[in-house]
Formats: C-alpha cells, sequence, structure tokens
C-alpha cells in the first residue's frame, strides 16, 4: 500500500516538474544514461599496455663433478665458494663431496658457509661453529657426536657426489741410523791403541834364564 502512494506520488511529481508522462521521463533518462557512457568510451585516454610479466633467466645447469683424486686439506681451502667458477667442496671424515647444488647453504652467505672448503668433521658431529672445531680430528668425540656424524655422512652419501679424499699425513718412521750415529757421537773417542814392540834380550838375561833349567836338570840326577 505504501509503494503504490510512493509510486503515484513519484508520478505526480515527474508530470508537474517536467510535463513528461513517466514512460517518456524514464525513457529520457536511459537514452541520457547510454550516451553519456559512449561518449565517455570516445574521449577517455586509452588504458596503459599491459606489462609483460619478467621472464627470469633460466638458471645455468650444474657443470658434472670434478674427480680431484687425493689432494691436501690446504688445496681443499680454494673451493670455499669464493670463486664462482669452481664447485664448492665440503669433506667428511676425509672423503670429499661436491655441494655445488646446494649452494644456498654452504655457499658465501648460507648457514652453513664456514664448513665449505674444509674437513668439517668434529664441527658437524658437536653441532658447532666455532674456528677450533672447523677440522676433521674426531679424538675426544662421545658416542652420541659420532652417531650424529654417522648421520651426516650417510647424508652426503646419498646426496651429494663423491670427488676425492684428503691426503693423511705419513706418520713419523723412526730412523735407527740416526740414533746410531747419535750415540756413536755421544762416546767418547778412544785414543788409539799402540802396538807393542817386541824388547830386545840382552845375553846376560838370556844366562840368567838358562841357569834354573841347569839346576833342575841336576836335581834330576841327584
Amino acid at each position: 500500500m505504501a509503494v503504490a502512494e510512493l509510486w503515484e506520488t513519484l508520478k505526480q511529481a515527474i508530470v508537474a516538474y517536467t510535463g513528461l508522462s513517466p514512460a517518456a521521463f524514464f525513457t529520457a533518462v536511459a537514452v541520457a544514461a547510454a550516451l553519456y557512457h559512449v561518449v565517455s568510451g570516445i574521449f577517455a585516454p586509452p588504458p596503459p599496455p599491459r606489462q609483460r610479466p619478467r621472464e627470469e633467466p633460466e638458471a645455468e645447469p650444474l657443470p658434472p663433478p670434478v674427480q680431484l683424486g687425493e689432494v691436501e686439506e690446504e688445496d681443499l681451502r680454494q673451493y670455499d665458494g669464493s670463486d664462482p667458477k669452481k664447485p664448492l667442496l665440503m669433506a667428511i671424515k676425509g672423503q670429499i663431496y661436491d655441494v655445488t647444488q646446494s649452494r644456498m647453504f654452504y655457499g658465501p652467505g648460507g648457514p652453513y658457509a664456514l664448513f665449505a672448503g674444509k674437513d668439517a668433521s668434529r664441527a658437524l658431529a658437536k653441532m658447532s661453529f666455532e674456528p677450533q672445531d672447523l677440522n676433521g680430528d674426531l679424538t675426544g668425540l662421545g658416542p652420541f657426536e659420532i652417531d650424529a656424524l654417522q648421520d651426516w655422512e650417510y647424508k652426503f652419501m646419498s646426496k651429494y657426489v663423491k670427488v676425492g679424499t684428503i691426503k693423511k699425513a705419513a706418520p713419523a718412521e723412526d730412523a735407527p741410523e740416526t740414533n746410531e750415529t747419535t750415540t756413536a757421537e755421544a762416546e767418547p773417542e778412544k785414543a788409539p791403541e799402540t802396538e807393542d814392540k817386541p824388547r830386545e834380550v840382552s845375553p846376560e838375561e838370556v844366562a840368567t834364564e838358562k841357569e834354573p833349567t841347569a839346576d833342575v836338570a841336576g836335581a834330576k840326577e841327584s
């Protein structure tokens, strides 16, 4: 009822203020809206061109691992990631692995960058980042630390390629010749022995030696 009364009031207002019938008024409003839409479309500035999404450069394929063989621990340090053209290497228990594919972890700025280019066996066993633990010395480690290191070794063996080993220092061998030489040098030098020359026997001494023999012979006769 209220809607009908409102509609009648609106029609009367349209006729009174515009002189048009309600149908003509709404037709004029629709034509004006359509005309505005067309005109604004003609004079409106063109939309900005769509920006093409940036194509990310494809990552270069990793070079095949280079086998190093047996190297000194000092030679391993040049593969710590400071030179991007060289592979990223790391050793566990003397075995060298190529970890280039995990450069985000072991490369410069990574959480384990300190381990690259070194035998980090002791540090991994103790989960230590102290410089004094960045070596392959396993002396004094407990059973839990040894087990932790074993887990790391299994992980590296299954994920990374082994490319070499660290040359072990040869144990110092005893030199018996040196000891004998030292002993000989320690002993005082002996004076050379002089040869005794035969002493000349005088005729008197010969006669004296013969006399007792004659006395013995006389005693036997008697």
